[in-house]
C-alpha cells in the first residue's frame, strides 16, 4: 500500500525534545515500513525516518529562532502534498484541519487523526460545515464534543516495543513528573503528592513562553521551597528510560480532558505504574490497581503514592506489550485504511498478496 503520512512541523519526526504528535507519526511511519508498506512522510528536514522523507522546512519550527509564523510552511507542505496526491492509495493526516480546502479532489482516501483537545467553542461550527470526512480519535474520551462527525476508528498511541527497557528494579524510588509546565498539567498537584507523601520528585518539563509566567509566578517558587523537589527541565529521548524506568511511580495529575497522554505508556512500558487524576483518557489507558491507580483528589493520590510499590512491575510491562505497541497502532489504522471508500480504486494497484487482504465487499 502506498501512504503518504503528513505531519505538523512544530517538532521533527521523532522530536528530539518534548513533542506528542510528531513523536507517533514518526513511530507509525517506521511501522508501516517494516511491514512492507511503502510510505512517504511529509515533515521536517531534520526529521529521521525509514520511509521516503519529504522535507518542508529546514529544521523544526520551534527550534527555529527566525521562524515568526508557521502557517506559511504549513502551506507550503500542503502544496507539496496536492502535487503528489495521486501517487497515493491513502494519505493520513495530522495537522488538524488544515488541508480540508484541499480535500474534495482525495477525500475518499483520505483519513485524519485528531491529536488535541476537542473542547473548543470554534470547533463545531467548522465541523458542521465538514461533518463527512473522515476522522480517528485517540481515545473514546476526546471525541465527546464532537459526537457528530464521522468517526471511523479510536486508535490508541503505541510505542515501538524495544524503544523503552523494562527496569524491574528503579534505583532511587522518586516520583516523575514529565511534560509540559501549565496550569492544565498540574505540576503543582505534583510537588504537593510527593511533599504529603515524603517522598523526592524529580520534574523533567519544558517551560513554554506561553507559560513562562505561570512558571515564575507560581511553579518556581514552589520548586525552591520543597528541598525533595528536583527540576531537570527538558530532556531528550536518550534521557527518557533512566528517568521513567528509575522511577516509583509517574505523577500524571492532570486537570484538563486530556486527549491520550503518551507519557503514561512511556512509563508503563518501562514497568513504573502511574498515579493519574480521573480526567479525560485516563481510565482508557490505566488499568486501576494494576499500571496504577485512577484518583480523584490529592488525598488519593498521597495514599496511592504510599501504596504504589505493592504494584508489580512486571505485569505493568506486560500489559504495554499487549495494548500499546506500534506493531499495534499500525494494525489498527491499516483497518481503517481499508475501509476507506477510495481503496477500492488503489487496491487494483496494488499487489496480488496485498488485494488478498481485502475484502472488498466492506469497502463497497
Amino acid at each position: 500500500m502506498k501512504i503518504a503520512q503528513i505531519a505538523p512541523l512544530a517538532e521533527s519526526c521523532p522530536p528530539r525534545l518534548y513533542g506528542g504528535t510528531e513523536r507517533i507519526v514518526s513511530y507509525l511511519t517506521d511501522e508501516l515500513v517494516r511491514q512492507g508498506h511503502e510510505v512517504t512522510l511529509f515533515a521536517s528536514a531534520d526529521s529521521k525516518t525509514r520511509a521516503e522523507l519529504i522535507p518542508c522546512c529546514d529544521i523544526a519550527l520551534r527550534l527555529n529562532p527566525a521562524v515568526r509564523d508557521p502557517l506559511p510552511y504549513h502551506m507550503l507542505m500542503l502544496e507539496q502534498v496536492r502535487r503528489r496526491a495521486e501517487e497515493f492509495d491513502v494519505l493520513h493526516f495530522h495537522i488538524d484541519f488544515m488541508h480540508y480546502p484541499l480535500a474534495a479532489a482525495f477525500g475518499d482516501r483520505m483519513v485524519t487523526t485528531l491529536h488535541g483537545r476537542l473542547d473548543l467553542p470554534d470547533l463545531p461550527p467548522f465541523y458542521s460545515v465538514f461533518p463527512h470526512y473522515p476522522l480517528v480519535s485517540i481515545s473514546d474520551d476526546q471525541r465527546r464534543p464532537l459526537p457528530k462527525v464521522n468517526w471511523v476508528g479510536t486508535v490508541h498511541h503505541g510505542l515501538p516495543e524495544d524503544l523503552l527497557p523494562f527496569s524491574p528494579d528503579p534505583k532511587d524510588g522518586y516520583l516523575a513528573f514529565l511534560g509540559r509546565i501549565s496550569p492544565e498539567k498540574r505540576p503543582d498537584r505534583a510537588i504537593e503528592i510527593a511533599a504529603r507523601a515524603g517522598m523526592k520528585l524529580k520534574m523533567a518539563a519544558k517551560i513554554d513562553k506561553a507559560d513562562q509566567a505561570y512558571w515564575d509566578t507560581t511553579i518556581g517558587p514552589m520548586v525552591a521551597s520543597h528541598p525533595n523537589v528536583e527540576f531537570v527541565g527538558e530532556i531528550s529521548e536518550h534521557d527518557k528510560p533512566e528517568f521513567l524506568g528509575n522511577a516509583r511511580a509517574l505523577l500524571f495529575p492532570i486537570d484538563w480532558p486530556e486527549p491520550f497522554g503518551l507519557v503514561m505508556i512511556e512509563a508503563i512500558a518501562c514497568g513504573t505504574p502511574v498515579i493519574a487524576f480521573r480526567n479525560g483518557s485516563v481510565p482508557e489507558v490505566i488499568e486501576d490497581g494494576v499500571t496504577g491507580f485512577i484518583v480523584r483528589d490529592l488525598d488519593e493520590a498521597v495514599a496511592a503514592a504510599r501504596r504504589v510499590h505493592r504494584l508489580d512491575r512486571a505485569e505493568v510491562r506486560a500489559t504495554f506489550e499487549e495494548r500499546f505497541t506500534a506493531e499495534r497502532m499500525a494494525q489498527d489504522y491499516l483497518a481503517i485504511y481499508r475501509d476507506l471508500p477510495g481503496l477500492r480504486r488503489a487496491a487494483m494497484r496494488l499487489p496480488a498478496e496485498i488485494v488478498s487482504d481485502i475484502d472488498l465487499r466492506a469497502l463497497a
